[in-house]
């Protein structure tokens, strides 16, 4: 049923199906369409949180479909999440949510309307193609966007009951994924990274969404960093057991520079840092909450 493409750092390079993270959008929609239905979170001022997420999810998954198909260049996809923006800022808008970001040891800055028009787009944008960006191995784009996604469940009270099915799919998808039996797609990759920015803004939990994915934005740094200054693109060699790399153009490269890891231990160690900025996250707004 679904196109199968190699898996560049396994011997012999088996064939792997791919864009199976369309799963992810066919269990997640509808299950946010039930809770808008029944009113699980109320409806104010004529806009739904559940349904708006579900907008933001299926764009997400589209957006992810079309360049699996017809493999998107970087300059047209990496605009194509302010599209997605247009539903959170009619959300943040309606509800008039708080326009005002609080920043740890910075204080409060209140951004007023710009706010709506100006930082929400940016955040999809900026949140939605770095999660995109950090892939390639085996668990790697499930896995790390799973924990991220546990982290803000447990800091949103009672939004939380919007990831209930969302999160349950995502981690049946990413077991599968780190065991090598398949591949999310850009569909899964979209859709998650959509996933996250939308619920984070719905849930007002942006700061501590930018923390999680602080090793994504370092990914993101390096990789258009090097692109921009010397048209060199990151990538690892495979000797049928370990990758290496001789270069550090990305988070991949970083870990494997002239330290040659299994794809597995590669994995784990980079979704040890995703865990460790999550919690730190988390404490962070333990502590401003408390304060």
């Amino acid at each position: 049923m679904f196109p199968k493409a190699p898996d560049q750092h396994k011997p012999h390079k088996p064939l792997v199906p791919n864009g199976l993270g369309v799963f992810y959008v066919l269990f997640s929609v509808p299950y946010l369409f039930f809770l808008y239905f029944f009113d699980v979170i109320k409806t104010t001022s004529g806009v739904s949180k559940p349904l708006t997420l579900a907008v933001c999810i299926l764009f997400g998954g589209f957006m992810g479909l079309l360049d699996d198909w017809i493999d998107l260049k970087w300059r047209y996809k990496a605009f194509l999440p302010l599209i997605a923006s247009i539903p959170l800022v009619a959300l943040a808008s309606r509800l008039a949510l708080r326009t005002s970001i609080s920043i740890p040891m910075l204080g409060t800055i209140s951004f007023g309307n710009y706010y709506y028009f100006l930082i929400i787009p940016i955040l999809v944008t900026v949140f939605t193609n770095t999660v995109n960006q950090l892939g390639g191995l085996n668990g790697l784009e499930t896995v790390c966007p799973a924990i991220i996604m546990v982290g803000l469940t447990v800091l949103s009270g009672s939004n939380s009951v919007m990831l209930i099915v969302p999160l349950a799919v995502w981690l049946i998808l990413a077991f599968f994924n780190f065991t090598g039996r398949i591949f999310v797609g850009n569909t899964g990759s979209f859709s998650i990274g959509m996933t996250l920015t939308a619920f984070a803004i719905i849930s007002d939990l942006k700061i501590d969404l930018t923390i999680s994915l602080l090793p994504y934005l370092i990914n993101s740094a390096l990789i258009l960093l090097t692109f921009f200054f010397s048209r060199a693109r990151a990538n690892v060699s495979f000797d049928g057991k370990k990758l290496s790399s001789n270069h550090r153009r990305s988070l991949v490269t970083l870990v494997t520079y002239h330290h040659p890891l299994t794809e597995r231990q590669v994995v784990l160690i980079i979704s040890s840092i995703v865990a460790a900025s999550t919690i730190i996250a988390g404490l962070i707004q333990v502590l401003l909450t408390s304060g």
